[in-house]
């Protein structure tokens, strides 16, 4: 006895237990509030339609959906008429293409494909409307993941804030947690003088006089210092050293190194230098570069919203939702509607069918 099937799908055949998937980001994605799978999905569809619909219902989300590798599952159909079956699906409301961007390396953007799809039929408002709300979802999705670097809590072995130093016994019991140790002693005045010599904060004594500039020099001061070490000619004081300090400290201001000025100042001497200090002086003044524009300080724009376009599910051309009714460009829309039109109308059949016949017996022999 056979076995009777009641259901108006047609039967796809047996897929592989690994269906072919899509790359990462790529694929099925199903929306969501759809009803229970029952026999009766898609009964108001054309057989074709039928056919493709209860196979792209089955798989799961990130599955491929290229026309390719449906016709690839599906024997019954080729490319052709694969695509014209998604086109169907899209105006009956079950199905969207649409192509969503994401942040690649640098300013790079990469596009994604991704296949929605309903098994409910959906109205172009509601698509419109879960198109828009997914479009914010990954507009407002990569903020969390920053911020949750930014503020997560730091690890236990790490403290929030150095914590400041006691006066306490020099070693620590066992159950003791230990002081930093790495910290410099001058920075705990307040320690007892029998543990740890303080660092003396006086100036050394009158045997040994601190020059000017001995602790802390300026680039500038090192640079004019170390002219007289690279030719004998440039040898300075520590006064000429001071006095013309803040001359080269404007080149260093605007952006030149410590060998260009070097390199500008021992350029071209003479064999005989008379006054060191007043020829880098003139030579610090006719020669100081220009300066140059400083860089545009202004806050970079913020970057532009990640755009999710739908694209016409006929030809692929991307536009908004709303500019993409029943999920078709309005070429294809017009197309589709046309050939929608050109459908014999049940009546005509009838007639021609009437007329086939009257031609028939007409030709029968007498």
């Amino acid at each position: 006895m056979a076995t009777q099937h009641p259901s108006s799908v047609l039967h796809t055949p047996a897929r592989s237990a690994a269906y072919p998937m899509a790359k990462p980001g790529y694929g099925k994605r199903s929306a969501p509030d759809q009803q229970v799978r029952t026999r009766d999905d898609f009964t108001l569809l054309p057989t074709r339609e039928r056919y493709v619909a209860g196979f792209v219902d089955h798989p799961p989300d990130g599955a491929a959906m290229s026309v390719k590798t449906l016709a690839k599952q599906l024997p019954l159909y080729g490319q052709q008429a694969i695509s014209t079956a998604l086109t169907a699906l899209s105006v009956a409301g079950h199905l969207r293409r649409v192509r969503c961007p994401v942040i690649g390396t640098g300013d790079e953007t990469r596009w994604v494909f991704r296949t929605f799809w309903s098994r409910t039929a959906r109205d172009n408002e509601w698509w419109n409307t879960y198109l828009a709300t997914e479009q914010a979802t990954q507009t407002a999705a990569p903020t969390p993941e920053a911020s949750a670097r930014d503020t997560a809590p730091p690890p236990p072995w790490v403290p929030a804030e150095e914590p400041p130093l006691q006066p306490g016994p020099e070693r620590p019991g066992p159950e003791q947690a230990p002081d930093p140790t790495s910290v410099p002693h001058q920075r705990t005045p307040d320690r007892a003088p029998d543990t740890e010599p303080a660092l003396p904060a006086s100036p050394a004594p009158a045997s040994a006089p601190a020059t000017p500039h001995a602790v802390e020099a300026s680039p500038a001061y090192l640079a004019l210092a170390r002219l007289g070490r690279n030719d004998h000619r440039l040898t300075l004081s520590a006064d000429d050293c001071t006095a013309l300090e803040p001359q080269a400290a404007q080149w260093l201001a605007r952006g030149v190194s410590v060998d260009y000025l070097t390199s500008a100042l021992t350029a071209g001497l003479p064999a005989q230098v008379d006054s060191p200090v007043g020829l880098l002086r003139r030579r610090l003044t006719d020669k100081i570069p220009p300066q140059l524009p400083t860089e545009n300080t202004q806050p970079a724009a913020p970057a532009p919203p990640r755009r999710l376009l739908m694209e016409c599910t006929d030809c692929g051309r991307p536009g908004q939702p709303e500019a993409l009714p029943d999920g078709l460009c309005r070429p294809c829309r017009t197309t589709h509607s046309t050939t929608a039109d050109d459908s014999p109308h049940p009546t005509d059949i009838a007639d021609v069918k009437a007329h086939m016949n009257n031609l028939r017996d007409l030709l029968k022999p007498v």
